[in-house]
Formats: C-alpha cells, sequence, structure tokens
C-alpha cells in the first residue's frame, strides 16, 4: 500500500505587488491555517517518510510549519524546483520516479496542478483544494510506477475552513 499527501501552500501575500510570485511570503492567516492543519495531520496520525516541496517561499514555509507539526525534521524536507507550479503531467511522472521505499510521500505545491491531479487520482470530484488544504490518498500498490488514473482511494480531504 502506498499512500500520497496532496498539501496545497498555506494562503501567501499579494501586499507588495512588486514581490515576484515565487518569492510571495505566507499571510497573517497562512501562518495561522498551516500549524491548524499540521496539528489536525498529527491527529489523524499522518507521518510521511518523505516530504517533497515546491521551492517557492509560501511552499516552503508551509512546509517546514507542517514539518514540525509532525516532527518531521525540517533539514529533511526534499526541496525541488520542478513542483513550482506543476501540473497533472509532471506531478504524475514525479511520483512514478519516487523511491519504492517510501510507502507514505506527501508533496507540498500548487494549484490547479494539484487539484487536477487529485481529481485524475480517484474517482471523486474535488472542486478545489483550498489553501492549506489536504488530500489523502491510498493506492494498493507496491511501487510508486503502478499508480494509475482513478486507482487511488480517497482517505480525506481536509481544509482550514472545514470546521
Amino acid at each position: 500500500m502506498k499512500t500520497l499527501y496532496l498539501l496545497r501552500h498555506a494562503k501567501s501575500s499579494w501586499e507588495s505587488p512588486d514581490v515576484d510570485d515565487f518569492q510571495r511570503p505566507l499571510n497573517e492567516r497562512g501562518e495561522t491555517d498551516a500549524p491548524k492543519m499540521g496539528k489536525r495531520l498529527r491527529e489523524k496520525n499522518v507521518l510521511p517518510e518523505i516530504i517533497y516541496s515546491s521551492t517557492a517561499v509560501r511552499a516552503l514555509s508551509t512546509a517546514k510549519i507542517i514539518a514540525n507539526c509532525l516532527n518531521y525534521p525540517e533539514d529533511k524536507i526534499h526541496a525541488d524546483r520542478t513542483l513550482y507550479h506543476a501540473d497533472e503531467e509532471k506531478l504524475w511522472s514525479y511520483v512514478h520516479h519516487v523511491a519504492n521505499e517510501y510507502d507514505s510521500i506527501m508533496i507540498v505545491g500548487h494549484n490547479p496542478g494539484l487539484t487536477d491531479f487529485a481529481n485524475e487520482l480517484v474517482d471523486e470530484s474535488i472542486d478545489n483544494i483550498p489553501t492549506a488544504g489536504v488530500v489523502a490518498v491510498e493506492f494498493p500498490a507496491h511501487t510508486w510506477k503502478e499508480m494509475k488514473e482513478g486507482s487511488g482511494e480517497l482517505v480525506f480531504f481536509d481544509f482550514p475552513k472545514k470546521d
């Protein structure tokens, strides 16, 4: 069994329009929502064996906050620029190349790619993964390459305003 957690970065700041998209930091709500989701993930006993994150400031900041909540070492986060605004095709390729020694992974990234990818993984319809939202999917597979469209089972879909 393989488990994939797709986590959209927390809410980012648009306060300074001259800041490049890649450099946008979390805003106040993002700084509140990320630990809130980290606590929920901890309560669900989520502990990915490896966390992959986009290198965009807002995504990597979210990954670090979540990692701290899960007692996952920050220095073990695998930051990868190819996850910056990755579409579903790129995400398929990325996951298919994950080492099979890992049975549970988390990808911290961006929309619309994460939502589109989630919808291809499961036979459910998720309109939008909101900021700091997470989708957990399980696959009856021994390798990550065995993952196919519609082969996953939605374990949970959670987000900050789902109270």
